[in-house]
């Protein structure tokens, strides 16, 4: 696959403190990228920069194979983004606020503009003035202006903020088609690490302006632990049971009705079978794996994410 973006030792200090301190990162072409971390971890700063909002203290941008110079701006045709709240003109419609983002963009194709808004849903808001939109709509609306000019690469911060659970299940297959159909290169960063695990290829973990591990999504499933999770409303029966009847020693308790036991020779049936057999009231027992959610904590707490990877850079 070919890069989309590719920055080495990208920095931004502001005064003495570094903002973003030596960002290495690879998109590529067709590719959902999960740029994962606590806020003020310099997610936003590092896309501004590619964007040209905010100028590098340091280190090299290149987008589309090339380097990116102080004052060039003909990548921006080739770029859909959303930073930060969206601002509309309020007294006009949808349709009428991406007819103007197209010609300012120098985007001619009035059909596109009818397609975006097809994809996010605002289709029957022709007559509607934006300031009478909802937030979900306005952002939906945002995402709309975005793609609307067929950009090769999209730039998404937060983007289902304000979405119901509705909103938030018709970007994901939004975001899929764009990849998979558009050929579309999209960074997303967001805080809701179990929507990002449904639809990115490639995530980078970012804390305190460095990015600590860049790894294909699917080597972080394939390395993590399987475990089986018992949910009880008596968790320390169960704990006796586990280990005084049914040998199990390798198990922990992850709250408190629930336990997770790793790499035991019993099957789930077995397990449930004992348990139930020595009067453990069972609510559930599923067998599961280490959540993407797990993995990023722990690589921010300085961990190494399960062995589920390389260092960023590496």
């Amino acid at each position: 696959m070919t890069q989309i973006i590719r920055t080495q030792m990208l920095t931004k200090s502001y005064g003495p403190v570094e903002s973003v301190s030596n960002v290495s990162m690879n998109v590529r072409r067709g590719e959902i990228y999960g740029f994962l971390g606590p806020n003020g971890a310099g997610k936003s700063t590092v896309m501004k920069m590619l964007l040209g909002l905010v100028r590098p203290t340091g280190g090299e941008i290149e987008l589309f194979g090339e380097r990116l110079l102080p004052g060039s701006n003909e990548h921006l045709k080739r770029i859909g983004h959303l930073i930060e709240t969206p601002v509309f003109y309020e007294r006009l419609t949808a349709e009428q606020n991406l007819e103007l983002h197209c010609e300012y963009m120098g985007y001619p194709n009035k059909q596109a503009i009818g397609e975006a808004l097809r994809l996010v849903q605002l289709v029957g808001t022709e007559n509607k003035p934006v300031k009478q939109f909802s937030l979900g709509m306005r952002q939906r609306l945002a995402i709309a202006r975005a793609i609307c000019t067929r950009p090769e690469l999209l730039l998404l911060d937060e983007p289902i903020n304000g979405l119901d659970p509705e909103g938030i299940q018709l970007m994901r297959g939004v975001f899929r088609r764009l990849r998979d159909e558009w050929g579309m290169a999209i960074l997303i960063s967001s805080h809701l690490l179990p929507e990002v695990e449904q639809i990115a290829d490639t995530i980078g973990v970012i804390n305190q302006g460095r990015l600590l591990r860049e790894v294909p999504l699917d080597s972080v499933r394939a390395s993590t632990t399987e475990f089986i999770e018992i949910s009880t409303s008596d968790a320390a029966l169960a704990a006796f049971v586990l280990t005084e009847k049914l040998g199990v020693t390798n198990f922990k308790q992850t709250g408190e009705r629930t336990l997770r036991v790793y790499g035991t020779e019993l099957g789930q049936e077995a397990l449930s079978k004992g348990l139930i057999l020595n009067d453990v009231p069972i609510e559930s027992i599923n067998r599961r794996h280490h959540t993407l959610e797990e993995y990023f904590f722990d690589i921010i707490k300085g961990g190494n994410g399960h062995d589920a990877s390389r260092q960023a850079g590496a």
